[in-house]
Parts: structure tokens; sequence; C-alpha cells
């Protein structure tokens, strides 16, 4: 035998001995891929949990942008105005309207469960307008005038009444400063429960109330000479 012959046959040997096919089926392969590529090895450097969502969020913040910028008319350079328009409206009604005061209203009542006297009323109210705090000072300054009109037997101290029902009440006994104290209730009101802001006009408004009430001499009705004994 030559030797290119025997070389022959040692390669028909060895592809037959070592090169035969091997046949692995379809599901043990791919459970033994996944278990291959679930080593940790594999995931060293694969983003965290919160990473993930992040990424996730600015995706969807990018798509929203884009499909908003893409229906807004002049394309991005519109949605920047429309936005800017949007926040010029937010904030003059924030102005307009005053900070939100976030009170749960539960009652309207007008004195807490921490009563106190007229003159401790007017001190609190005189310390939040040197403050420049002018919502509560006009609140304490209403309910300084309330609770003086209770401390002259004017007013029958009752728990949970309301500005609008002291100032109908106080109104019977002082009819020439009735209209004043309806004001001053819903300035009360407004600054309480509406959101409103007061200023320092309303203030000095229900200061000079409060100090005209303090030397008002009352008309006293029959009926009203006899809840006052």
């Amino acid at each position: 035998m030559s030797v290119a012959g025997g070389a022959t046959a040692a390669k028909l040997l060895i592809r037959a001995s070592g090169d035969i096919p091997v046949d692995t089926p379809r599901a043990p392969a791919r459970e033994a891929a996944k278990h291959e590529l679930s080593k940790p090895m594999y995931h060293e450097n694969d983003p965290n949990l919160l990473q993930r969502g992040l990424d996730r969020l600015w995706d969807w913040i990018g798509d929203l942008l884009s499909t908003a910028s893409g229906a807004a008319p002049g394309g991005p350079v519109g949605l920047v105005v429309l936005v800017l328009v949007v926040i010029s409206l937010v904030a003059a009604l924030w102005w307009r309207l005053g900070t939100p005061h976030h009170t749960v209203r539960s009652a309207d009542a007008l004195f807490d469960n921490s009563p106190r006297s007229a003159a401790e009323h007017r001190a609190a109210a005189e310390a939040h307008a040197a403050a420049h705090h002018w919502n509560e000072a006009v609140q304490e300054r209403m309910r300084a005038i309330v609770r003086s009109l209770e401390e002259r037997a004017l007013l029958a101290p009752r728990p949970g009444r309301t500005a609008d029902e002291a100032a109908a009440e106080a109104g019977r006994p002082l009819p020439a400063h009735a209209e004043r104290l309806h004001a001053a209730a819903r300035e009360f009101d407004d600054v309480t429960y509406g959101g409103r802001t007061a200023d320092q006009q309303a203030y000095l408004a229900v200061r000079a109330l409060d100090l005209d009430l303090q030397v008002a001499k009352p008309f006293l009705t029959t009926a009203a000479q006899g809840a006052a004994e």
C-alpha cells in the first residue's frame, strides 16, 4: 500500500470513529442552555431592579413627549409654548385665589377646643399682623370680637357657633354694626374655608370693628335683657 493510500485510509477511519453526528433533542438542549445562561457570571453587569424601573420610566416619558410634540402645532417648539401657557394660567389662578388651605372642614365652628379670652385673641392677632400673616390676624381678631361680646353678656357662650351665626346674633343688640359684623364674618369664612388670602386692609377693617364694638352701647330688647341676666 502506498503512503498516499495509507493516509487516505487513516482519514476514513478517524472520520468514522470521531465525527459521528450527535442528535440531541430540542427540549433538553433548551433547558441546558437556560441553565447555563442563568449562572451569575453572565449577569454581573446587568442593571438592578431600580435601574430597570427608571429606564422604563424614562422610556415612557420620552415616548409621551415625542407623541405630544408630534401632535402639537409647531412640533417641539409648539409643545414648549403650550407648557408655558399652562404654567402661566396656573400661576395666575394661584395669585388670584391665594395659597390653598388644606383644612379639614368637619364643622364651621369659630373657636377650637382651647378657649381663650378676648384679650388673648387680640394679642395673637397683633402678633400675626406684625409678621404680616394677615389670614391668621383676621381669624384671631374675629374670635376676639365674638369672645368680647360673650364676656359682655351680649352673646351667650355657645360651643360650635359659626362666624355667620355670631354676626347675626350680635347684630340684634348692635344694629348699627350689623352690616360690618356680617362683612367680618364673610372675611373670616373666606380665609378659613374658602382658600382666600387676606391683606392688611382686610385686617384693619376687622380691627376697627373690634375697637368700635368695645365702646358701643347695645340696644337691648326685653328678650335680650332677659337673656343677659
